[in-house]
């Protein structure tokens, strides 16, 4: 077995990771076709999949109104044997309905604020929400990686 595939996560690895995770580094592609990366809380969707939100008039949003392509790295660790990550390519779809940037607004920030309770939250989604859009990262190709099993 080659290195790369031993350092490879299951399935059922990269969804605990990408539970477990709090942010990630989302790419999306400006008008001039250079990366535009930004830092971004997430939430993930009843199926898994990333979500996360952003200010309508954001250059995230200007960029995936024009092409919506997407790379997204949540990772973790210091040292090159501690490091682990998840890169997701994918397309982002937008979530519409003022009912489901409320529900991708609370999955994002509960994980800003954990242990906060919704009823406190709530007030400052629906108070933001007016002005952001939602996503769902419909993923094209996952890569994984867990050095801790470099032996």
């Amino acid at each position: 077995m080659n290195q790369r595939a031993r350092i490879s996560m299951s399935g059922e690895e990269v969804a605990a990771f990408l539970e477990a995770g709090r942010k990630l580094q989302l790419a999306t592609i400006n008008a001039d076709g250079t990366p535009h990366l930004v830092t971004m809380f997430y939430g993930l969707d009843d199926k898994g999949r990333i979500t996360f939100w952003t200010y309508a008039k954001s250059q995230k949003a200007l960029n995936l109104a024009r092409d919506p392509r997407v790379s997204c790295l949540v990772e973790l660790g210091d040292d090159y044997s501690e490091l682990r990550g998840v890169l997701v390519y994918g397309r982002v779809t937008p979530l519409d309905s003022p009912e489901d940037v409320l529900d991708t607004g609370m999955r994002v920030a509960r994980r800003m604020t954990p242990g906060v309770a919704d009823e406190q939250l709530r007030p400052y989604v629906e108070h933001t929400g007016r002005k952001r859009l939602a996503y769902v990262v419909e993923p094209a190709k996952v890569v994984s990686w867990d050095h801790r099993r470099i032996t």
